[in-house]
Protein backbone atom coordinates (compact mmCIF):
# COMPACT_ATOMS: atom_id res chain seq x y z
CA UNK A 1 0.00 0.00 0.00
CA UNK A 2 1.10 3.60 -0.74
CA UNK A 3 0.33 6.54 0.65
CA UNK A 4 0.37 7.75 4.19
CA UNK A 5 -0.92 5.36 6.55
CA UNK A 6 -4.52 6.32 8.84
CA UNK A 7 -4.12 7.78 12.16
CA UNK A 8 -0.30 7.58 11.85
CA UNK A 9 1.71 7.70 15.38
CA UNK A 10 3.26 10.70 15.94
CA UNK A 11 7.09 10.94 14.71
CA UNK A 12 9.71 13.06 15.48
CA UNK A 13 12.25 14.22 12.54
CA UNK A 14 15.02 16.47 12.67
CA UNK A 15 16.64 18.43 9.58
CA UNK A 16 19.89 20.17 9.21
CA UNK A 17 19.20 23.25 8.08
CA UNK A 18 22.37 24.73 5.72
CA UNK A 19 20.92 27.17 4.44
CA UNK A 20 20.10 29.07 8.08
CA UNK A 21 22.91 27.35 9.30
CA UNK A 22 20.88 25.64 11.69
CA UNK A 23 18.60 22.45 12.76
CA UNK A 24 14.93 21.87 13.27
CA UNK A 25 12.87 19.29 14.70
CA UNK A 26 9.28 18.48 14.72
CA UNK A 27 6.38 16.29 16.03
CA UNK A 28 4.77 15.30 13.18
CA UNK A 29 1.30 13.74 12.94
CA UNK A 30 -0.18 12.53 9.54
CA UNK A 31 -3.86 11.47 8.77
CA UNK A 32 -4.46 10.83 4.98
CA UNK A 33 -3.85 14.46 3.94
CA UNK A 34 -3.80 16.33 6.97
CA UNK A 35 -0.95 17.49 9.06
CA UNK A 36 -0.14 18.38 12.37
CA UNK A 37 2.86 19.73 13.85
CA UNK A 38 4.69 20.92 16.27
CA UNK A 39 8.78 22.54 15.91
CA UNK A 40 11.57 23.94 17.04
CA UNK A 41 13.77 25.66 14.51
CA UNK A 42 17.62 27.53 15.14
CA UNK A 43 19.34 29.37 12.79
CA UNK A 44 22.26 31.78 12.24
CA UNK A 45 21.54 32.98 9.05
CA UNK A 46 20.05 36.06 7.83
CA UNK A 47 20.85 36.79 11.80
CA UNK A 48 20.37 34.36 14.69
CA UNK A 49 17.24 33.34 16.12
CA UNK A 50 15.51 30.59 17.47
CA UNK A 51 11.55 29.71 17.26
CA UNK A 52 8.40 27.85 18.00
CA UNK A 53 5.54 26.77 15.53
CA UNK A 54 2.52 25.05 15.86
CA UNK A 55 0.82 24.04 12.07
CA UNK A 56 -3.13 22.14 11.62
CA UNK A 57 -4.31 21.83 9.02
CA UNK A 58 -8.08 20.49 7.85
CA UNK A 59 -8.57 16.77 6.19
CA UNK A 60 -7.45 18.07 2.69
CA UNK A 61 -4.30 19.44 4.21
CA UNK A 62 -5.36 22.92 3.62
CA UNK A 63 -4.40 25.46 6.71
CA UNK A 64 -6.42 26.42 8.98
CA UNK A 65 -3.54 27.65 11.45
CA UNK A 66 0.26 28.71 11.53
CA UNK A 67 1.41 29.88 15.40
CA UNK A 68 4.87 31.17 15.45
CA UNK A 69 7.33 32.91 18.05
CA UNK A 70 10.79 33.84 17.19
CA UNK A 71 13.51 35.27 19.28
CA UNK A 72 16.37 37.44 18.24
CA UNK A 73 18.91 39.78 19.78
CA UNK A 74 16.86 42.55 19.59
CA UNK A 75 12.85 41.34 19.48
CA UNK A 76 10.68 38.44 19.87
CA UNK A 77 7.88 38.29 17.38
CA UNK A 78 4.95 36.26 17.42
CA UNK A 79 2.71 35.31 14.52
CA UNK A 80 -0.86 34.26 14.42
CA UNK A 81 -1.67 33.24 10.77
CA UNK A 82 -5.07 31.25 10.22
CA UNK A 83 -7.32 30.30 7.17
CA UNK A 84 -11.03 30.07 7.51
CA UNK A 85 -14.63 30.28 5.51
CA UNK A 86 -14.13 34.12 5.46
CA UNK A 87 -10.42 34.13 4.10
CA UNK A 88 -7.19 34.62 5.43
CA UNK A 89 -5.92 36.65 8.82
CA UNK A 90 -2.91 37.68 10.27
CA UNK A 91 -3.03 38.54 13.35
CA UNK A 92 -6.87 38.88 13.29
CA UNK A 93 -6.91 41.31 10.76
CA UNK A 94 -8.19 40.20 7.05
CA UNK A 95 -5.47 39.44 4.72
CA UNK A 96 -7.45 39.50 1.06
CA UNK A 97 -3.99 39.65 -0.96
CA UNK A 98 -3.93 35.75 0.28
CA UNK A 99 -6.58 34.58 -0.79
CA UNK A 100 -5.37 32.27 -3.49
CA UNK A 101 -3.62 30.28 -1.05
CA UNK A 102 -4.21 26.98 -0.17
CA UNK A 103 -1.01 26.52 2.35
CA UNK A 104 1.63 28.39 4.63
CA UNK A 105 5.11 28.20 4.03
CA UNK A 106 7.43 28.69 6.95
CA UNK A 107 10.61 29.92 5.30
CA UNK A 108 13.37 27.78 5.69
CA UNK A 109 10.98 24.75 7.43
CA UNK A 110 10.41 21.35 5.49
CA UNK A 111 7.77 20.23 7.03
CA UNK A 112 5.50 23.21 5.16
CA UNK A 113 6.49 21.63 1.98
CA UNK A 114 4.68 17.84 2.68
CA UNK A 115 0.96 19.82 2.30
CA UNK A 116 0.78 20.15 -1.60
CA UNK A 117 2.50 17.27 -2.48
CA UNK A 118 0.39 15.01 0.05
CA UNK A 119 -2.81 16.85 -0.91
CA UNK A 120 -2.30 16.23 -4.69
CA UNK A 121 -0.54 12.89 -4.20
CA UNK A 122 2.60 14.27 -5.96
CA UNK A 123 4.78 11.91 -4.14
CA UNK A 124 3.20 8.78 -5.72
CA UNK A 125 1.27 9.75 -9.14
CA UNK A 126 2.46 12.21 -12.09
CA UNK A 127 1.25 15.74 -11.86
CA UNK A 128 2.54 19.18 -11.71
CA UNK A 129 0.33 22.25 -9.72
CA UNK A 130 0.77 25.61 -9.84
CA UNK A 131 0.10 27.14 -6.42
CA UNK A 132 0.28 30.46 -4.04
CA UNK A 133 1.42 30.34 -0.32
CA UNK A 134 0.95 32.11 2.10
CA UNK A 135 4.91 32.87 2.95
CA UNK A 136 6.21 33.69 6.30
CA UNK A 137 9.36 35.28 6.11
CA UNK A 138 12.02 34.41 9.09
CA UNK A 139 12.91 35.25 11.14
CA UNK A 140 10.92 38.49 10.65
CA UNK A 141 7.58 36.78 10.57
CA UNK A 142 6.57 39.20 7.45
CA UNK A 143 3.54 37.28 5.63
CA UNK A 144 3.47 37.48 1.71
CA UNK A 145 1.92 35.38 -1.08
CA UNK A 146 4.48 33.93 -2.86
CA UNK A 147 4.33 31.81 -6.41
CA UNK A 148 5.36 28.40 -6.42
CA UNK A 149 5.34 25.24 -8.52
CA UNK A 150 5.77 21.32 -7.13
CA UNK A 151 6.11 18.71 -9.99
CA UNK A 152 6.47 14.80 -9.09
CA UNK A 153 9.78 14.04 -11.66
CA UNK A 154 9.95 10.16 -10.57
CA UNK A 155 8.22 8.11 -8.29
CA UNK A 156 11.17 5.35 -6.64
CA UNK A 157 10.80 2.46 -6.23
CA UNK A 158 10.39 0.77 -2.77
CA UNK A 159 8.95 4.39 -1.82
CA UNK A 160 9.29 7.76 -2.43
CA UNK A 161 9.78 10.36 -4.79
CA UNK A 162 11.31 12.77 -6.19
CA UNK A 163 9.66 16.18 -6.22
CA UNK A 164 10.80 19.78 -8.18
CA UNK A 165 10.00 22.59 -6.17
CA UNK A 166 10.57 26.12 -7.61
CA UNK A 167 9.74 29.58 -7.45
CA UNK A 168 10.53 32.68 -9.17
CA UNK A 169 14.15 31.87 -11.01
CA UNK A 170 15.00 29.61 -7.92
CA UNK A 171 14.54 25.35 -8.03
CA UNK A 172 15.36 22.62 -6.42
CA UNK A 173 14.35 18.54 -6.59
CA UNK A 174 13.39 17.49 -3.68
CA UNK A 175 13.91 13.48 -2.47
CA UNK A 176 10.41 13.07 -0.24
CA UNK A 177 9.39 9.56 2.12
CA UNK A 178 6.58 7.54 0.84
CA UNK A 179 4.73 9.89 3.03
CA UNK A 180 5.42 13.09 1.44
CA UNK A 181 8.12 14.50 3.97
CA UNK A 182 11.54 15.86 2.87
CA UNK A 183 14.21 14.15 3.42
CA UNK A 184 16.55 16.21 1.12
CA UNK A 185 15.81 19.48 -0.06
CA UNK A 186 19.49 20.57 -1.78
CA UNK A 187 20.63 23.87 -0.64
CA UNK A 188 18.32 24.14 2.16
CA UNK A 189 17.84 20.93 4.66
CA UNK A 190 18.72 17.10 4.46
CA UNK A 191 16.85 14.90 7.44
CA UNK A 192 19.28 13.77 10.46
CA UNK A 193 18.23 9.88 10.29
CA UNK A 194 19.39 7.42 13.21
CA UNK A 195 21.23 5.67 10.64
CA UNK A 196 23.94 8.48 10.32
CA UNK A 197 24.18 9.47 14.00
CA UNK A 198 27.20 8.23 16.11
CA UNK A 199 26.00 5.31 18.38
CA UNK A 200 28.84 2.38 18.73
CA UNK A 201 31.86 2.80 20.81
CA UNK A 202 31.53 6.62 21.22
CA UNK A 203 29.81 6.47 24.35
CA UNK A 204 30.00 4.09 26.93
CA UNK A 205 26.20 2.21 26.87
CA UNK A 206 25.14 3.87 23.73
CA UNK A 207 23.79 7.65 22.90
CA UNK A 208 22.96 9.67 25.83
CA UNK A 209 25.25 8.24 28.23
CA UNK A 210 29.19 9.18 29.35
CA UNK A 211 32.33 8.73 27.78
CA UNK A 212 33.95 4.84 28.04
CA UNK A 213 35.95 4.99 31.08
CA UNK A 214 34.14 7.67 32.88
CA UNK A 215 32.90 7.12 36.02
Amino acid sequence: MTGVSPAAEPRLLTWQVVETAGFESAWLSLDGASVQARGRATGQLPEPYWLSYRLTTDATGVTTSLEVEAETRAAVRRLDLRRGDDGWTVQGEPRPDLAAALDCDLGCCPVTNTMPILRYRLHEQPGSRNLTMAFVEVPTLRVIAVPQTYQLLEVIPGGGARVRYASGTFSSDLLVDQDGLVVDYPTMARRVTVESSLSGPERADGPGTARPGVG
